[in-house]
């Protein structure tokens, strides 16, 4: 019987340790916060929205981008789907998000704890894991409460983001000690920090728009939905789409640029006729409440102070070059983006292990033969919408499988 050791208890590795241990391997799970799957819990707002329906490739990021479609080819949503209702885990389907019937993120948690039990799985909490050893007859993991022997080994150790549930990025000194290149590990699926004092006015505000990330007279990326405007800049799903793009562009020094579009189904001219219309509508209306029904009344409030019209003017006075000064505002708000939130508020981390050097059919290194890779520590990163969960469960399948030579 081959004996392969699981370094990580996250969604990866305790999909990779049932995957093995269902081949007929014997599974060591190594875990270093002191119980497993700690992660989990927080996805989906607790309610783990674990895959999506709609699977393409543009949903998965890497430097070698048919990569992480090469492995959730393997193991696509469906897979998913049936693997979890065989643990006893019914899901529901929110347009193509897939959640757990019960909505709750510790359902999909204790199913694999029950799986893991059920299949043997020998599971070491609290332990450090310093560096995987290769020998003649397979490997030794050397760590803080000794030596672990097995044939194969398989690198599940996360990222940087989220580290109070067990992702210090300590895996990617175990993965640099066997010789991979790690890519810059920098904070994706995060909110981002903008310059602007005027943000505290605006905070707590909530309008739907688009968001696209400027440099260089470029647009890098753009995504609509549902913006959240906080004290310190902009958060909401379509911010941390494009958060990743702002995450590379600061770590290369350049300058950029957040262009938010508070009416994105209308042009630029359709929107100047728009208040053109509404101002002839009402043409007694204040300058301070023209936009009101509009936007959130501290949009309002910031675009009338913004645009240096007078408050009492009339509506049915505002000159062409105030109304074009108010469309700017609403189809081109600029801000300009200093930082973004640091791993601890990051979803997920972009970077991690090249996978130019590891084998997708396998994920097995290609330096090292019988170490294997699984989940965030690979340079992949998904969209918001179960992508990043999914990508767990099929590298933590491929990797498995194949660590348990089933396939040989």
């Amino acid at each position: 019987m081959r004996t392969v050791a699981v370094i990580g208890g996250g969604a990866s590795g305790m999909m990779a340790a049932v995957t093995a241990a269902s081949e007929g391997a014997r599974v060591i799970l190594l875990e270093h916060k002191d119980r497993i799957g700690k992660k989990i819990l927080s996805t989906g707002n607790g309610r783990c929205n674990f895959t999506n329906i709609h699977q393409e490739p543009i949903c998965y990021h890497s430097e070698d981008p048919m990569f992480p479609w090469e492995v959730v080819e393997r193991f696509n949503a469906q897979a998913v789907i049936s693997f979890f209702l065989q643990l006893g885990v019914y899901s529901k389907n929110r347009n193509g998000y897939i959640y757990p019937n019960s909505d709750q993120a510790s359902a999909v948690l204790d199913a694999f704890r029950m799986e893991l039990d059920r299949l043997k799985v020998e599971i070491r909490t609290g332990v450090e894991c310093r560096e995987i050893r290769p020998g003649k007859k397979g490997f030794t993991v050397l760590t803080d409460q000794g030596p672990v022997r097995a044939d194969r080994v398989i690198l599940c150790a996360g990222s940087k983001a989220a580290p109070t549930t067990g992702s210090d990025g300590s895996g990617y000194d175990l993965a640099k000690k066997l010789g991979h290149r790690i890519l810059p590990v920098l904070p994706a699926l995060t909110a981002l920090k903008c310059e602007e004092k005027f943000f505290k006015s605006i905070a707590g505000v909530r309008a739907n728009g688009s968001v696209s990330i400027w440099s260089g007279g470029e647009c890098i990326a753009k995504d609509t939905g549902e913006i959240q405007l906080t004290d310190y800049g902009i958060s909401g799903i379509p911010v941390f789409q494009v958060s990743r793009y702002a995450s590379k562009l600061l770590y290369e020094k350049k300058e950029m640029d957040a262009v938010l579009d508070f009416m994105p189904d209308f042009t630029k001219e359709q929107t100047n006729a728009f208040l053109r219309a509404r101002a002839k509508t009402r043409p007694d209306k204040s300058a301070e409440m023209f936009l009101i029904g509009l936007f959130h009344k501290k949009l309002c409030d910031l675009w009338i102070r913004l645009s240096e019209i007078p408050r009492q003017r009339k509506a049915g006075e505002l000159t062409e070059d105030e109304i074009a000064r108010l469309t700017d505002l609403i189809k081109e708000f600029r801000v300009r983006v200093r930082e973004t939130n640091p791993y601890d508020k990051a979803q997920v981390c972009c970077g991690g292990v090249d996978t130019r050097e590891v084998d997708p059919e396998t994920l097995e290194s290609v330096y090292v033969p019988g170490v294997y890779f699984a989940g965030e520590i690979l340079d992949v990163d998904g969209m918001c919408g179960g992508y990043n969960l999914t990508f767990a469960w099929a590298s933590g399948y491929v990797a498995g499988k194949a660590a348990s030579g089933a396939d040989q």
